[in-house]
Parts: structure tokens; sequence; C-alpha cells
């Protein structure tokens, strides 16, 4: 019980990192538009269509090339365009066709937009059109790069302070941000509010894994680690559905905002997990964590912190492993992945598959563009389309272990970015089948990593690692949203190419990854590590532990390895 009312209360705040990574969808879209006039209006012409108001036309708008023609009150003829507009020098009849004299001016009297769909966004809040249209652009990368620092710092604070202080900072954080974000004044403030928004959204993101896995038991970890994913595409759906009723973004972004409320107001309930108690040598305080638990899971036999972790023999084992005699007491940073040429190695590989499902996911995205339909309706579908993946790679994780379920979905995802490529243009519903089939191996495999790379490394620098891998993944997301704007760079080359170029890139490397994942070893049913040393002996045969560690050293290894054996015992009954 008490493990389950910790899980399902830290998941709960995953569905609002969700929120927040995808609000920009409705938030920031551009509606169809046109330059301002001065004076008012008398009549509208369209083509062969008339009105007496422009948003009579908007129907009939179907490209940006466009204009609108417009007679004013005073007699005068202005054209239209979306970043300019033109005076007709002669006002004798209204026509659409002109061949006469103009003068082109700047739209200087503001600009009209399209509020059949959407009544406001942060486009026509601030205009963010034309020469001002990069703005625009760089609202998602730079919450991007705010999600990308964020990891990093709050995996460092986690590692140092303990995941409970920083659940309770980022969970009021995404709160007062979020709400803050819906009352900014300009768009510098608004972006720098997100900016925020986003470290503490990824800072939570990335400790609640490491909570939730330390928190739960072998049997249940690979369920309760992957289904966290589960719980930020519910945060996705729930985007769509809050977009489709509300049309107003800082309306929209009050309601997406106070899904956090109920979880702030219950997170300071928490308790610290007792794997990072016991690394921060904290004995009493893990002692009445462990008493709690055995309370509420009306667990009648004792257990004690001796019987998982002696003192006296982390005191002479310590004093026998040189390396790692402070492990716990110094201050550890992003060099302690990198300590010895086997964590090195694994660190460079669980970067690269990092930063392989990120740019995947969003090239695979990219190419979902020609599905076409209702937009509400395809994020929908975008967020629950990943439950059944997260289940299938819990059942092969469990089945086959984590390694060989990474391996052959990277592969896949691998080949069909080559498949893709030779698949004509003229077969629509083949090419987006294997998009989706794509998609959906590369989720897999991006799903699975966060799990991995928690059970790859020790207590001590475990919710480092998480974040470091998740800070590559969003190098992935912030270089992703400049992939979509090429088109409008390199007007010489068709879409299409730009996306083959970028799918081959992502076959490349996950093909590579699936290579280097051989070397990684094999997590499953294994007991989490407490120290480097463990760490790096886990996956070595008995004759190569042997051969190159002396003695004392692995007694002291195993020692430490039987009594977290017993907490997995413990754990399991």
């Amino acid at each position: 019980r008490f493990q389950a009312c910790v899980y399902f209360a830290s998941v709960f705040q995953a569905m609002s990192c969700g929120i927040h990574y995808l609000a920009s969808v409705f938030m920031a879209v551009t509606p169809n538009f046109v330059c301002g006039f001065p004076g008012n209006v008398s009549s509208v012409l369209f083509h062969n269509s008339s009105a007496s108001s422009i948003e009579d036309i908007w129907t009939l708008w179907t490209s940006t090339e466009n204009y609108i023609v417009v007679q004013l009150e005073n007699g005068e003829i202005w054209e239209l365009d979306q970043c300019s507009r033109s005076k007709r020098e002669v006002s004798l009849d209204l026509a659409y066709e002109y061949e006469g004299n103009k003068s082109v001016f700047p739209c200087s009297d503001g600009f009209l937009y399209d509020d059949t769909k959407w009544k406001s966004t942060v486009v026509t809040q601030w205009d963010l059109v034309c020469d001002r249209e990069w703005l625009a652009k760089l609202i998602q990368p730079t919450f991007m790069l705010g999600v990308l620092i964020g990891a990093v710092i709050f995996g460092d604070i986690a590692d140092r302070l303990g995941r409970q202080r920083v659940i309770w900072f980022t969970s009021a954080g995404q709160f007062v941000f979020g709400i803050a974000v819906a009352f900014t004044f300009d768009y510098y403030s608004f972006v720098i509010v997100r900016f925020l928004l986003a470290m503490v959204s990824s800072g939570y993101l990335v400790v609640a894994f490491v909570y939730v896995t330390e928190f739960v038991g072998i049997k249940a970890r690979t369920w309760a680690s992957m289904h966290v994913h589960a719980f930020f595409a519910m945060g996705i759906m729930i985007v769509a559905l809050v977009g489709f009723l509300v049309r107003t973004w800082w309306v929209y972004q009050i309601f997406l905002s106070i899904a956090t409320l109920p979880f702030v107001l219950c997170c300071w309930m928490l308790p610290e997990t007792p794997f990072w108690l016991l690394s921060a040598e904290r004995y009493e305080d893990a002692q009445k964590v462990i008493d709690t638990m055995a309370r509420w899971n009306k667990v009648s036999t004792p257990c004690e912190v001796s019987e998982l972790c002696s003192v006296q023999q982390d005191d002479l084992a310590s004093g026998r492993m040189g390396d790692d005699a402070t492990s716990s007491a110094k201050k550890h940073n992003i060099l302690d992945l990198f300590c010895n040429w086997q964590i090195a190695r694994r660190t460079i590989t669980v970067w690269l598959i990092w930063f392989t499902g990120s740019l995947g996911y969003y090239v695979f995205s990219l190419s979902s563009v020609s599905l076409g339909g209702n937009e509400y309706l395809n994020l929908f579908l975008i967020g629950a389309v990943e439950l059944p993946c997260y289940i299938i790679a819990c059942v092969a994780m469990d089945k086959l272990g984590r390694r060989n379920t990474l391996i052959p979905f990277l592969i896949l995802s691998a080949l069909i970015c080559v498949l893709i490529m030779f698949i004509p243009q003229d077969f629509n519903i083949l090419i987006i089948l294997a998009n989706m089939a794509g998609k959906f191996s590369i989720g897999v495999a991006f799903g699975l990593i966060y799990l991995y790379t928690a059970e790859l490394y020790p207590t001590i620098v475990r919710t480092l690692a998480v974040g470091s891998g998740s800070m590559m993944c969003r190098v992935g997301s912030v270089v992703a949203p400049f992939c979509v704007y090429l088109r409008s760079v390199w007007i010489f080359m068709p879409l299409v190419a730009i996306v083959y170029f970028f799918q081959l890139l992502v076959g490349i490397m996950a093909l590579l990854s699936g290579i280097l994942t051989i070397m990684l070893p094999e997590t499953l049913g294994k007991p989490l590590t407490n120290t480097l040393v463990e760490a790096t002996e886990m996956g070595r045969n008995k004759k190569s532990y042997s051969e190159k560690t002396p003695p004392e050293h692995s007694g002291a290894a195993l020692e430490k390895i039987e009594m977290f054996g017993q907490e997995r015992v413990s754990t399991d009954k």
C-alpha cells in the first residue's frame, strides 16, 4: 500500500510535465492574417467573392499568397497582403485584378487575424508574424533549452540534497510558473517564465523516475518506471482536450496549470527514499522511513537498517576500498560518469541512445504532418498511441531483459528509416504506416532508456546519470524544431528531401546505438547498486571478476550485493 500511494502520487504530477511540454502546440499557433488598413471598410473582395467584412472572407482563404481587396468608406481601395499593403492610385471600380500604379506601405496599423478557430494566441497577442516570425519559432526551442538545463541542474541537486526536496520545489514551481505564464505582459517575459517552467518540469520528470525506481521492488520496477511515460502521454491527451474546449491562450494556460494543484497540496507528505538516505549515511532517517513502510503494509516482522547495510561493515569495506572511501561524503559531479573506462563507455552509449530516441521521435513526427485532418484529434491520437507502446515494452523487458529489448527495437528503427526512403511518393498509406511503425519502435527504445539508465548507475550518481541523459535527449529536442523551419530557408530543397535526410541520420545513429548496446550489462532482476565499484563490476562474469579484482575488494563488493539482495527479498515479500 505504501509504495502504491507514493507511486501514484508521484506519477500523477508527470501528467503536468506532458501538458507543459506540448502546450505551445495550440498556444503559439499562427492563424491566417493580413495587413491592417487605415479606416472603416465598406466592401471586401476576394477573387470573385464579395462581402461586407473581412471575417466573411476567411473561410475562402486557401494560400498565404492570396490577397484581399478592400474599399474604405472614403473611397480608397487597398490590396492587403500578409506582410504589406498597397494603395491603388486610381480608385474608380472595385475589381480584384488591377494593372495600374500602386503605392506600397508597411503594416503600420497592425494585422487582422482569423479568429474563427483561435480567439487569441501569443502570436496574435504580440504580432509575431512577418519580420517578427522568428520570435514565434523560438518559443518551443527555448522551452526545450530550459528542459535541457533543468535536467542537469536538478539531477545534480537531487543527488546532493535528496530526491524529496527537489520534488517539493519542482512541483510548486510548475504550478507557480504555469500560472505566471498566463499573466506575462510581453513576449520576452513570456519566454523567460516559460524557460523557468521548462527547467522545473524537466527537473521533476527526471527526479520522479529515479524516485519511483528506488521505492518500487524489483518485480514491479519495470512496469512502474515505464508507466511514468504513460502518464506523460495522458498529459498530451489533456492538452488536446483543453485546446479543443478553450480557444484563448491565457485561459488555456491557466486550465492546464490547475492540473498540478492537487499534487502541490500533498507533495510535502512524500518521504525521502531509503536508498538515498543510506548512501548519505543517514541511518536513523532511513530506519524511520522503513518503519513507516512496515506500518502501512502491515508487516509484522521488523526490518532493521543493520540487516540491510551494516555500518561497521561499511566502515571496514571503505577502509579497504581506497577510491570509494569517501564516495558517500564527497560531492559528486558529471565527471563521476567517466570515473573509469567501464563507466565512461557505458555513459557514451547511454547518451547516444537518449539523443537518438529524442531526435527520432521528432523526425517521425515531422513526417506525419501529411496525415491532415483535425489537429486536436491528431494530437490526442499521438498521445494515445504511446500507451500500447509502453505495454509491449514492459512485457518484452520482463521476458527478454532490458538490453535484449533495446537492441532489436533500435535496429528495427534503423531499418524502417532506410525502408521509407525507397517507398514511392505515390504510396501515401504505406508511407504513413511505415512512419508510424518507426515512431512506435523508437518510442519503445526511448521509453526503455529511462529505466535502464537508472539501473545502470549507482545511487550516488543515479539522478545525475538520468539528468545528463535527459540533457542529451533535449539537445535533439532543441535541434528538431529547427528542422521543421528549414523549408522556409532552403526553398530550393523539397521538404521530402529534408525529411529523408534526417530520417537517414536517425537510421545511422539508431544502428550505431544498437551495436553499442551489446556491450552494456543486463540489469533484469538485479538489485540497484549503491557505489561506483558495484556499478563497475555489474555485468562481469565470475572469471573476469576474480581476475581483475583483488580478493579483499571482491569480498567487500559481494558483501554489499548480498545485503541489497536481502533488501530484494524483503521487498518481494
